[in-house]
C-alpha cells in the first residue's frame, strides 16, 4: 500500500555530481516553470525529447500541473536558490517553488540539445530535528546487521542509558522501498519512536527495508512474498535484540505499520518467543482494496473527478479484479507483475484475514490508530480488529481523533500535501506504547 503522495513523477535518476551552474539553464527552467504555471502547457510539450513524449503524451503535463495545484493551493513562485547539478550528459535544474500548502523542488533536466529530458517534483526536505518529547542525553546509538549474507541489512540499535536489562522492540515498516526511518517527505516517524521510546527506557531496532537496499534483487526474485521482503528480516531482528548486551532478551516486542501492521499476525507466528506486539494502522482487508479505495479518495478529494483520475481508479479497479482472477498456477508460472509485484506476492496475501489470524493467537496485542487516516481506516480495518479481538483480555485498542496515517496530528480534511509538512508522532502515542510495553 503506498503512501501517497511523496513524489509526483520521476523520469530520471542518475547519480548526481556538483557543477558551475550556466546561468542560461536556469532561465529556461524558469521559462518552463512560468509556462506551466500560465496553463501554457504545448510550450513546454513543444520543448520534449523523444523520451519525454513517449512518457507524456499531449495534455499529460497539463494534467499533472493542475493536479499539484488542486491538493498544493495556488502556485505562489520559485525562489532564488536554484541550484544545477551535472547529470551524465544533462543539466538538472533543480527550482525551489512554493505553493500555498507546500514547498516543492521542480527539478527539469535538458539534454546537449536544450530538449527537457526529464521532470520531477519533490516536497523540499528540511534537516530532520528530533522530537521535543525525546531527551538526547538519556540514549545512545550505534550500527547493527541485521540478518547475513546476501540479504543483509543496516541498521541502528538505540539503547537507554544505563545497565539495563531494557525492553526492547523492532519497527517493521509499511509498504515499498522504506528506510530505517520510515521517512515520508520530511517526516521520519520511526526516527521519532526510537528516539521518544528510548527517552523512556525501551531500547529501539530499526533497520533498512530489504526492497531498499536490494530493490532490483527482489524485483527479479522468483515466487516473491511478504515473506521475503517483511517477515523474516522482522524474525530475525528480534532474535538479534536476544543477543544485544543490556536488551532483556524475555522482553522483546514487535511494532508495525501499515503492511507491517498488518503482517503481525505472521510475525508473531515466525517468533513465539516474542512478549507482545504493537499494530500501527495495520490493514485489515485486502492491499488491492485498499490501493482502489485510497485512489477513489483522492479523486474525489476537490469534489471532481478528471478523465485522467478516473483513468487511475479504472486501473486500480483491473488490479483488483486481476488479482481475484489469479490461479495458483499463475504463482510460478509467466503471468504478468500487478503494480510491478509478482503474481505469487498477491497469491501469498489473497484470502489473508490478519484479524482472524490473530484471534487464534496468544501473544499480548497494542492495536493504534489515528483517525483521521484515509488510507488504513477506523471503519475499515481498526473496526475488523476490534470485531475480532476485543473479548480478549490481553489486547489493548486505543485511537486518537488528531491523527494520520503516519501518527502525526492535523485538522480538516487530509489531503497528501499533510504529509509533506515537518511534524512529529504525537507524544500520547509514545507515551502509550511505553506505557504498555513496560506494563
Amino acid at each position: 500500500m503506498p503512501l501517497l503522495v511523496t513524489a509526483w513523477l520521476a523520469f530520471v535518476t542518475f547519480s548526481q555530481s556538483p557543477s558551475t551552474p550556466p546561468p542560461d539553464q536556469k532561465a529556461h527552467a524558469a521559462a518552463v516553470i512560468a509556462a506551466m504555471s500560465a496553463n501554457e502547457y504545448a510550450k513546454v510539450e513543444e520543448q520534449f525529447d523523444d523520451k519525454m513524449k513517449a512518457a507524456l503524451p499531449a495534455g499529460r503535463i497539463g494534467t499533472i500541473w493542475e493536479g499539484l495545484v488542486a491538493q498544493l493551493g495556488a502556485f505562489k513562485g520559485c525562489g532564488a536558490d536554484v541550484r544545477v547539478r551535472t547529470i551524465a550528459d544533462k543539466q538538472m535544474v533543480i527550482s525551489p517553488c512554493e505553493f500555498e500548502r507546500a514547498k516543492l523542488d521542480v527539478q527539469l533536466a535538458f539534454d546537449t540539445a536544450n530538449h527537457i529530458s526529464g521532470f520531477v517534483v519533490r516536497p523540499v526536505t528540511p534537516a530532520y530535528t528530533p522530537p521535543p518529547y525525546a531527551n538526547p542525553s538519556s540514549y545512545t546509538e550505534s550500527d547493527v546487521t541485521v540478518g547475513s549474507g546476501e540479504w543483509a541489512l543496516p541498521g541502528t540499535l538505540t539503547v537507554p542509558a544505563g545497565a539495563g536489562p531494557f525492553p526492547a522492540v523492532v519497527l517493521v515498516h509499511g509498504s515499498g522501498g522504506n528506510d530505517r526511518d520510515e521517512t515520508v517527505g520530511p517526516n521520519k516517524p520511526f526516527a521519532d519512536l526510537a528516539l521518544g521510546l528510548a527517552s523512556r527506557g525501551i531500547a529501539v531496532l530499526r533497520y533498512d527495508k530489504r526492497t531498499k537496499v536490494y530493490g532490483p534483487k527482489m524485483a527479479g526474485l522468483p515466487g516473491m512474498t511478504v515473506k521475503d521482503e517483511t517477515i523474516d528480516d522482522a524474525v530475525l531482528a528480534a532474535g538479534l535484540l536476544r543477543t544485544q548486551p543490556r536488551i532483556d532478551p524475555a522482553r522483546v516486542f514487535v511494532l508495525g505499520h501499515s503492511l507491517g501492521g498488518m503482517l503481525i499476525p505472521r510475525i508473531a507466528a515466525g517468533d513465539p518467543k516474542l512478549a507482545g506486539v504493537v499494530v500501527m494502522a495495520g490493514l485489515a482487508h485486502p492491499i488491492e482494496r485498499t490501493i482502489l479505495e485510497q485512489t477513489i479518495y483522492i479523486a474525489n478529494a476537490d469534489g471532481a473527478v478528471t478523465p485522467d483520475e478516473q483513468k487511475t481508479i479504472d486501473d486500480a479497479q483491473k488490479l483488483a479484479e486481476a488479482v481475484a482472477a489469479l490461479k495458483a498456477s499463475d504463482a510460478a508460472g509467466s503471468a504478468p507483475r500487478l503494480y510491478n509485484a509478482p503474481p505469487s506476492y498477491w497469491l501469498d496475501l489473497r484470502g489473508y484475514d490478519p484479524p482472524a489470524v490473530a484471534k487464534g493467537q496468544h501473544v499480548p496485542m497494542l492495536i493504534l490508530q489515528g483517525e483521521r487516516d484515509y488510507q488504513v481506516t477506523m471503519a475499515a480495518d481498526f473496526s475488523r480488529w476490534k470485531d475480532a479481538l476485543s473479548a480478549r483480555r490481553d489486547v489493548t485498542f486505543r485511537s486518537y481523533p488528531a491523527l494520520n496515517h503516519l501518527f502525526m496530528a492535523g485538522t480538516g480534511k487530509i489531503l497528501p500535501a499533510e504529509y509533506s509538512q515537518p511534524s512529529h508522532v504525537a507524544q500520547d502515542v509514545v507515551d502509550d506504547i511505553a506505557a504498555w510495553v513496560k506494563r
